[in-house]
């Protein structure tokens, strides 16, 4: 059985699919058919398994990689079979991993993520199982001129590398689901590499990856803090370190308390169906809503019923 991937699709490829004394050699092809031509050996004689989830929008393909130990290199032989040139990602989900490129070595756990580029080579060790979320980017869609300064760089706490993390996590995760919003993000979502990619490289970002992480401030802020009802443009402006101008660019002409409210209602929605035993006004408390009468006519308002409705018929209208 070989293994293949269309990068256009969803797919999903496990060792699970052959017979056990198989799995590595199946392993190799997984890797090279999802990223770009990889050898790799297992850490040790015991069975192996490993398992990739692929999923693209456009030009961006992020493949979640959960498997044993082992060493992954990509070689100047290997290299030189490819046409195609790329910058990846790799975003470190669970256990621990290392990467090595351009005579560095980038040590990575939970959260933190690292570049490497596909025309050089780089070799990644993961010594235990471990999990990443591997983001693929064709290096003509990021227009980076020189990659040599930000490849093998660890970028963690108090670094872009964590709001750009999440973002693709979310990503991949909402896309997994079925979301069909994905395609319209993927200008920011190319803006937040580039700026992650900037800053590795120790150089100031273009303008549109400037505009991509202060955007990605104000949305994780926003998410972080919609419990509060006294969020206002002026609290949210400060917290980001963006003027209301930039601000109201980023949320658009309806402005901060509308955003809030449609992100609210979203949050609310949730709560209804995950926790049915929560009384409405508890949720509305949740939400950052000051009262329930308050809440009542602004979830009427979004969705067209009332809270109790929504939850009675599972968010169907007409039930």
């Amino acid at each position: 059985m070989r293994a293949t991937v269309d990068r256009h699709t969803y797919a999903q490829l496990s060792t699970a699919e052959v017979a056990e004394p198989d799995a590595f050699a199946y392993w190799r092809e997984m890797i090279c058919a999802t990223f770009v031509r990889l050898t790799a050996d297992p850490i040790d004689g015991r069975p192996f398994s490993g398992l990739i989830e692929h999923v693209p929008v456009g030009e961006i393909e992020m493949s979640t990689v959960v498997a044993a130990g082992q060493h992954v290199r990509r070689t100047r032989t290997l290299i030189a079979d490819d046409t195609e040139e790329f910058l990846l990602a790799s975003i470190q989900i669970g256990g621990r991993g290392r990467g090595e490129q351009d005579g560095r070595a980038a040590a990575l756990s939970a959260g933190e993520m690292a570049y490497y580029d596909s025309t050089r080579p780089y070799a990644l060790h993961f010594d235990d199982p471990f999990q990443q979320l591997v983001v693929q980017v064709p290096k003509r869609a990021l227009m980076l001129q020189n990659t040599r300064k930000l490849t093998a760089r660890s970028l963690g706490a108090g670094t872009p590398g964590t709001a750009v993390s999440a973002f693709f996590r979310s990503l991949a995760q909402s896309t997994r689901a079925g979301g069909t919003g994905g395609a319209i993000l993927v200008p920011h979502a190319l803006g937040l590499l580039s700026a992650a990619a900037s800053y590795a490289g120790q150089r100031a970002p273009a303008a549109p990856a400037i505009e991509a992480m202060a955007r990605q401030r104000v949305f994780d802020f926003l998410h972080r803090n919609l419990a509060d009802p006294t969020l206002n443009a002026d609290t949210v402006a400060r917290a980001c370190h963006v003027s209301r101008r930039t601000l109201y660019r980023i949320v658009g002409e309806a402005g901060v308390a509308a955003q809030l409210r449609r992100m609210r209602i979203e949050r609310a929605r949730a709560l209804l169906l995950s926790a049915p035993e929560r009384p409405v006004n508890a949720v509305a408390a949740a939400c950052g809503f000051n009262s329930e009468s308050g809440f009542f006519r602004a979830f009427r308002a979004e969705t067209g019923q009332t809270p109790v409705a929504y939850r009675r018929g599972y968010g169907t209208v007409g039930q």
